[in-house]
């Protein structure tokens, strides 16, 4: 790396370290300094599984165990307005979410029978497909996590980085290498950072967790607007396919979306230049204040040109190549729900479980029906949803009806199955003000009853806090946990969007739903919308130009 900083510090001192800024400004940055959290394996394994959970030290506890994909969990009983009063260990439970990194999405057969038995065995049968392509175990032990560890690592499975301020799992599209109309495959690129940079001790230590996403897919089904850094498939007029790159996307309480770099880069270069580009945040990311350290600040501030210029000056040594932008996806859905042709004269099938809400003995149901099939790979996708490779064409029908027998949808599934997501939840997350996963469960069955004829895309998002881990601001309709009179209750965001509606939410002013009342909330917008459509109108564009009335 060059000695000279094209780039200025920021206006005050934010922990840079690019500029010798290195003193430790809060204690998440003190206890990263004093051990990387990588380390705390040894410790998991040769202590604390050995003595329990009483032994684990606080900073190994609520810090350097995300780094091996380990939350405490919430302790039950407690409700949503005592979130921001009471203190970490009066919240903490002592059991542990297990998060599974599964890289580009991506499964074999042996991963998901050895999840299925991990989840039976150790979890109580717990298991969520999440937005960011992981499962989620629950009820975890400490005493159990080396031999969980073992089960998983002999498959090709890890939690290492699921967690903590590390690059954390790699979006794919759940379709790479098999999709009729893809531009070109990511893979090759997901499998080189996850072999050669996950677990280096060189990124183990960002100012925030740093997300990524690479498809090559024309449908945009990796949410690239919204990850620190995302590759977008192209084709350049001379060079032919490759990617666009994009920088600075994130949500939670301040979200933005990414920046396009202008660059075009191959397959080849995407290591480099995500190497490049983690190396920046790890140098320049503000680490003064958690609350400003994720790399959407420093974008902010400084732009896509400035970075662009630090990025080949002081990392890669090269100049990127000038790229068209990526065009507006296809119209229709990018869920990947239903049975659909691939290239190779085969088909996929796409699953919508409700909510990404699985369990372990279902997840043992699926394998049992993939093997069945004939196949042996399966994928999970940003949409909390899983799709079946390589199914013959004799194949499909018996495992299309296997699925819907054991209640996945898969022709069947309404287009509020389809579209509705939600975080974790007050069941388990420490974060959480309110319910979200049994609440959206019940608004599906709802919605499903009350307007069986709606066909039109919408998607839904709740999230039990602020933090917007189901990405509400992208969402038509999403809904933010609030308390509504000490009740349960939804702040309602409408009319964002990704890909073809890309975009925040906006928020509506002083309006707070309680729970028991979304049906009936969403059920009146839903009815407005149908009324007031023009043709080919999407939700997100009718919801910007409709009546404020109609909206309420």
């Amino acid at each position: 790396m060059a000695h000279t900083r094209i780039a200025p510090p920021a206006a005050r001192a934010e922990g840079q370290w690019a500029f010798d800024q290195r003193e430790p400004l809060n204690g998440n940055e003190q206890f990263k300094q004093d051990d990387d959290g990588l380390n705390v394996r040894h410790r998991i394994e040769t202590v604390y599984s050995r003595e329990g959970f009483a032994s684990i030290a606080p900073e190994d506890l609520r810090g350097r165990m995300r780094w091996w994909g380990l939350y405490t969990q919430r302790k039950p009983g407690i409700d949503g307005g005592k979130t921001a009063t009471l203190e970490p260990h009066e919240l903490d439970d002592e059991y542990f979410m297990l998060r599974v990194r599964c890289d580009g999405g991506a499964l074999s057969l042996e991963q998901l029978r050895v999840i299925s038995e991990v989840s039976v065995e150790f979890g109580r049968g717990t298991a969520d497909i999440t937005d960011r392509q992981n499962i989620q175990l629950h009820w975890i032990r400490v005493e159990d996590v080396p031999e969980i560890w073992r089960r998983l690592e002999a498959t090709g499975l890890s939690t290492q980085e699921a967690c903590g301020d590390t690059p954390r799992v790699i979006l794919g599209s759940p379709v790479a290498g098999v999709a009729a109309d893809e531009i070109i495959d990511g893979t090759p690129a997901i499998r080189e950072i996850a072999e050669r940079y996950i677990g280096d001790p060189a990124f183990s230590n960002l100012p925030r967790k740093f997300k990524t996403a690479i498809s090559g897919s024309p449908h945009h089904d990796v949410a690239h607007e919204i990850n620190d850094v995302a590759f977008v498939g192209v084709v350049h007029p001379e060079l032919g396919p490759g990617f666009d790159v994009w920088v600075g996307g994130a949500l939670s309480t301040n979200p933005k979306l990414g920046v396009r770099l202008g660059a075009f880069v191959t397959l080849e270069q995407i290591p480099e230049v995500w190497t490049g580009v983690v190396g920046i945040f790890r140098d320049y990311g503000y680490r003064r204040l958690r609350t400003r350290a994720r790399l959407k600040f420093l974008v902010a501030d400084w732009g896509a040109e400035l970075f662009r210029q630090v990025l080949e000056a002081e990392y890669l040594g090269w100049t990127l190549t000038d790229g068209p932008a990526p065009p507006p996806p296809p119209t229709g859905r990018r869920d990947h729900v239903g049975v659909h042709p691939q290239k190779d004269g085969n088909f996929y099938v796409g699953v919508a479980p409700t909510v990404g809400r699985i369990s372990g003995e279902l997840l043992g149901q699926v394998a049992d029906l993939v093997e069945a099939a004939g196949s042996a790979r399966i994928r999970l996708t940003v949409e909390q949803k899983l799709v079946i490779l390589d199914v013959a064409p004799d194949k499909v029908d018996a495992l299309v009806d296997g699925l819907e027998a054991a209640g996945l949808h898969v022709r069947t599934a309404s287009t509020f199955r389809r579209g509705t997501m939600a975080c974790t939840g007050i069941e388990f997350c420490k974060l959480a003000i309110v319910e979200t996963k049994a609440r959206a469960t019940h608004l599906i069955g709802e919605l499903e009853n009350r307007l069986p004829t709606f066909d039109q895309p919408i998607t839904i998002n709740l999230n039990g806090c602020p933090n917007s881990c189901a990405r509400i601001q992208t969402a038509d309709i999403g809904l933010k946990g609030a308390l509504a009179n000490g009740e349960d209750g939804y702040q309602v965001h409408l009319g964002g969007g990704l890909g073809l509606t890309s975009g925040l939410g906006k928020t509506l002013r002083g309006l707070r739903v309680p729970a028991e009342e979304l049906p009936d909330y969403i059920e009146r917008v839903t009815r407005k919308f149908d009324e007031q459509r023009t043709e080919g109108e999407l939700f997100a564009h009718w919801a910007h130009r409709a009546d404020e009335e109609d909206l309420r």
